[in-house]
Order: C-alpha cells, then structure tokens, then sequence
C-alpha cells in the first residue's frame, strides 16, 4: 500500500533527519526550522540526526574492530601504507579514538596536554601536512599559529588529523565514496539518470551502508514515526537519504516518506523517474512548511490528493507533480527553531585549516538562523536567481528576530549564532544591532553579505559591538570588466574600502573567488590574482576560497548564454538530476590549469605568505604581468 492510499493518519508523528553526511561541528538548520514551525502547529515532530551518529559509531571501538576486520580480510599486496599504518598502530587507535573524539566533542578539555606532545596520538599520513610547517632550529613547528599557550587550537588540530587519518582508512578498506561532507556525491550532483544510484542501492551494503541501517532501525524504534522527512541540501547526503528511506520501507512500509531539500530544490524541478518513488513516497519542492501542511493534512484524509502543494507522487506507474496555488507562510510566522532532539553535546569542533577566519566553518557549534528569506539582490548573473528560496525576498522585524535568538540561547545554552543568508540585508543588520543593543542582549554571530557601500566604516562598528565577528562575501572574479557583466553591483575598488571597514572594526573578513566565468581571459585572471594579493596585503581581507565557475539552468548564465558570449553545450535525456550545463566560450582558457596556481596562491596568502611575490611566479605556465597598478588597493583605501 502506497502513502497516497493508505488509510488516513491521525495526528501523524513526524520525524525529520539530517542525512549522512553535513557537517560535523554543528547541525544543518533544516531539520530544527521544520520541527519548530510543525510544533507550532500543534504536530508531534520530532529530529534526529543520522550524519553525526554514523560518524560517532563509525569511529568507536567496536568501529575499528569492524574496520580492521575489513582491512585483513584484503590481500596484503593491495593494502595501502596508510592501511599497514593503521594495522600496525591498531590498538593505539583502538585506544585513543573514543577519548579524542570526546576532546574534540568539548567533554574533556584536560587531554590537549597529552595530544599536544605528540606522544599520545598514532600519526599517519596526514600529519605529513605538518612537515611544511618544520622549524629548522628544532623547536615547534606549530608556534607560529598556536604559540606558546595556544594548547586547546593546536590538539584540535592534531586531533583533526588523526580523525581524517582514521577516515582515509575507512575509505580504502570498507566504502571508497566516504567523505565528512560529499559522501557519494559524482551518484546524485547533475545527474541525469537515476541509474547509478539505483546499482549503488542495489549492490551489497557496504560497512557504512550496514552501521547506517542499524542506526536508522534504532531511530524508528525510539520514536515510531508515521511520517518520516529527509532533508537533503548537497548531492553528499542524497545517496545515504536514499539509503535510509530503504531501510524505512523495508522495515516498515506504511510509514510515509518524504524528500525535501536544496538539492531536491535545485537539482529535482524536472524529476520523471518512477523508481525514486520506490523509495519515497512524496518529494516536495521549496520551502517545506506550505507543502507539508498539505501533505499532513491529506495523509490525515482532510485534503483531497489534488490538492497537494509543490509535490511529486507516482500514480499509476508515473510520476506527477501536483501544486495547487497556495500562498506561502510568511517568514515572520515560520515560527523558532528548535534543536530539541538533536544530540547538541556530541558535535565535533574541528580544526582543519589554521585561518582564523577559515576554521569558522568547521570550528563551534553554532546556531543557524536567517536574518531573512531570499536575497534582497537577486541579480547577480551565476546565481540561482529564479529559485525560490534566492528570488523570493521576505523579512521579519528586528524585534521578532531578536526574539527568536533568545528562545534559541535559553534551550541550546549557547550564545554563537551563523546567519545564512544569501546575503543578509545591511538595513536589518543595523535594526538587528540595534535592537540586540536596546536589550542587553550579548551573543556572537557572524554571516554572509554584499560588499557594498551601505556597510559604511560606522555601520562595520556598530555591527562588531552587537556581537559581529566575521562576514563572507562575493568579490568573484575580482574585475570590475567582469563584475559589471556578473550585475554584482560592485566594483573592485569598493569591496577593499568595504572589507577594510570590516577589518579595521575586528570583523575578520572571507571573500568568495571565481575563476573560469564566460569570457575570462588569462590575463583577467592574473589580474584578479593581484587585486586579491594586494587585499590580503592591506589587510583587507583574512580568508578566500576559489570556487570554479559552473554554469547552472536556473541562473540568468544558463538561460540566456548569448547575452554572456557563450553557447551551452546540449543536455542529454533527463529523468533525474538536472543543474550543471557545460558551455563553450570562444576565449578558450584552460581555466582548470589556471585553477591549481589560484588556489595554490590563496593558501599561501591565508598563511601570510607570499605577499610580496610577482603574482606570476604561482603559475607552471607562462602568463602575462599583470596590468593592475601594484598601489591600486591602496590608493582605493586613500593611502
């Protein structure tokens, strides 16, 4: 019997999971804004989240028994140096793992003396990452970013290595498409047939598929859902969703399940593969709350199949997609979060990259709200822009606002908060900061905006005394040519007045980099390297990623590429995942090349290093000198 005809459920409970796999330091938010807004309508919704808890089990003794046990089960000729490293050092291993994890957990703070003489911990290949770091006098090569009292950072640190040494081992022994973050990502991300990952649910479990499945029949048992909701935001976490949803079913057929998320939102908007339905019972599109009303309301025999809202169902062997034109909840009355249910104590605060500004991604455990819904710009020509979570804007007054960050730190006890928004407003920020102002009211936060000329010197300051700590933002492809076709709606010069603000208030700085956008030339390219040398050299900026341009459907690049210069290449039949368009620019750069040298740069730049070099001596072919003026930051700043 299929969820659409199945008796009618009373009162439903609703159980939502964070799939494997997220993030480890703190919870993905979906999850906790769908629970508080169900709660609020009076459902029994309960989460949990299977990410974390696979993690956990994985890496626990009885995990690296079962682990070593699949190593030996391998001939000794294909066994890897990492894997005789770990066969070796197995019971150090076996010894350290559940006390390191509870160090990198905050349980036991006292262990980083022990980890920090490097004596405690087994060290494999990863630690090697250490030797670029070798002091030549013999003292620590550590000092320069922990110093002499940095003892808490530096074990993170090492312990950080350990936990990725122990993932390298998983990932060669048991389940070669493990990952912390993009766990089976090449079976979902712009996939246009659902094949792949049909054979990956139909092979033989793997060690990771088996330790999931017990753990998702142990979360059935303790809370005997009738409606079970997965959220999937990356193509990383569909496989393991997928995964779930089989065991649901094959445990227990009546319970209805439902798929939701960003990738499915992105990446799903043209689904007509029956066999997903195999797994889920529904799918819906955008935001939750309005479908998921519907959806209860029907499976409680209260609304009429027809009736449904951004929904996708099988009905006779097909797929059919049902919206009845229904407004929105208003992001006002979303209703709090809520993080009840969700093992808060458990996540790991890990320490990969020794950036300040960096680490915040991976570093505490932070409580994720929006300042509001959508982008307030919604122009910019690579973005999503006609999605509806970007082009639908939406706002909350700061007083509501300031009001659910209090419910939050009276239930979580904690008091750091990650805003993520597309790009969060200036004039809500200022409201934000003045009402947590007028109140007293003390926390952290830290979040993504547009560099733009509103976030004056003065608006910088007033945000670092209301508790701001760090901003991300698009500088892309760092030229103002570039930036004006991108319709960013900045230009180089005002992004280093910007993040100079920012810097000069505290505020650490990251900037979001682009390379390989329509028409980038090489020469663009050394170009951009020097702007964003010479913001690293001011101080203007603390932290940078290099993203490589992709070209998607939903962006104003992938619906109108003649007005960007370029011709899409044709898709192949879809059924399933559909988002990355190849495209041909007539430039002809070979921007994957170019991408090694950028991001080489970059991570040295993070490190302070480098700054003072010709920006060409990054790159192993010959490029041209770059045509930006080598004061052109600082004559922008007025020096």
């Amino acid at each position: 019997m299929t969820a659409s005809t199945a008796a009618p459920l009373t009162a439903p409970r609703v159980l939502s999971l964070i799939p494997p796999m997220t993030q480890l330091n703190t919870p993905y938010p979906s999850t906790a804004y769908l629970t508080g807004f169900l709660r609020s309508r009076g459902v029994d919704a309960r989460q949990d989240d299977l990410a974390l808890r696979l993690v956990l089990e994985l890496f626990s003794p009885a995990g690296l028994d079962a682990l070593r046990d699949k190593l030996r089960a391998m001939p000794p000729k294909k066994r890897s140096a990492t894997l005789t490293q770990f066969d070796a050092e197995f019971d150090r291993y076996r010894a350290t793992v559940t006390p390191t994890l509870a160090f990198l957990q905050g349980r036991d703070p006292t262990l980083a003396h022990r980890i920090t003489s490097r004596m405690l911990l087994p060290e494999g290949p990863r630690f090697a990452s250490l030797d670029v770091y070798y002091d030549p006098d013999g003292g620590d090569p550590l000092a320069w970013a922990f110093g002499a009292l940095g003892v808490q950072d530096k074990a993170r640190h090492l312990a950080t290595l350990y936990l990725n040494d122990l993932a390298d081992v998983l990932r060669e022994a048991a389940d070669e498409r493990f990952e912390f973050v993009r766990y089976a990502e090449s079976l979902a991300m712009a996939q246009p047939s659902f094949e792949p990952l049909a054979r990956a649910l139909a092979a033989p479990p793997t060690l990771v598929d088996e330790t999931l499945q017990r753990l998702t029949l142990d979360t059935l048992a303790r809370h005997a859902p009738q409606v079970v909701l997965l959220s999937v935001p990356f193509p990383g976490s569909v496989y393991a969703a997928f995964r779930i949803a089989q065991t649901i079913k094959a445990a227990n057929p009546s319970i209805v399940t439902v798929l939701g998320g960003g990738f499915v939102n992105t990446e799903l908007r043209e689904l007509t593969e029956p066999r997903v339905f195999d797994h889920f019972d529904f799918i819906t599109l955008d935001d939750g709350e309005r479908p998921l009303l519907a959806l209860l309301e029907h499976l409680a025999g209260k609304r009429g199949k027809s009736r449904l809202v951004r929904t996708y169902l099988r009905e006779e062997g097909q797929v059919r997609y049902l919206n009845l034109a229904e407004p929105d909840i208003p992001f006002a009355e979303v209703g709090t979060p809520t993080w009840d249910g969700l093992p808060l104590d458990g996540y790991l605060s890990i320490l990969d990259m020794l950036n300040p500004m960096h680490r915040l991604w991976s570093d505490g455990r932070w409580n994720k709200l929006t300042v509001a819904h959508g982008c307030y710009w919604k122009k910019c020509s690579f973005c999503d822009v006609s999605l509806d979570y970007i082009g639908r804007y939406d706002t909350a007054s700061a007083e509501l606002l300031v009001d659910r960050i209090e419910a939050v730190v009276a239930e979580t006890g904690q008091t750091g908060f990650h805003f993520v928004d597309e790009a969060a407003p200036p004039k809500m920020l200022k409201a934000l900061a003045d009402e947590l102002a007028r109140r007293g009211r003390t926390i952290s936060w830290w979040g993504n905006i547009r560099f733009e000329k509103s976030f004056t010197p003065e608006l910088c300051r007033q945000l670092a005394d209301s508790g701001c700590i760090a901003i991300s933002g698009g500088l892309e492809v760092a030229s103002d040519r570039l930036l004006k076709l991108m319709q960013k709606g900045v230009s180089v010069d005002q992004v280093a007045r910007v993040t100079k603000g920012f810097s000069d208030a505290g505020i650490l700085v990251h900037a979001y980099l682009m390379y390989g956008f329509p028409t980038q030339t090489v020469q663009d390219t050394v170009d951009a390297l020097e702007y964003v040398r010479q913001l690293f050299d001011a101080g203007c900026i603390q932290s940078g990623f290099f993203h490589r341009f992709v070209c998607t459907v939903h962006s104003p690049v992938g619906q109108k590429p003649e007005d960007f210069g370029v011709r899409l290449k044709p898709l192949p039949p879809i059924s399933f995942a559909k988002n990355d368009v190849g495209f041909i620019d007539p430039t002809g750069v070979d921007h994957d090349a170019l991408g090694v040298a950028l991001n080489k740069a970059l991570y040295n730049y993070m490190h302070g290093i480098g700054l003072d070099q010709d920006v060409r001596s990054w790159f192993d072919m010959k490029v041209p000198k770059t045509r930006v003026p080598r004061n052109f930051i600082s004559r922008a700043l007025g020096y």
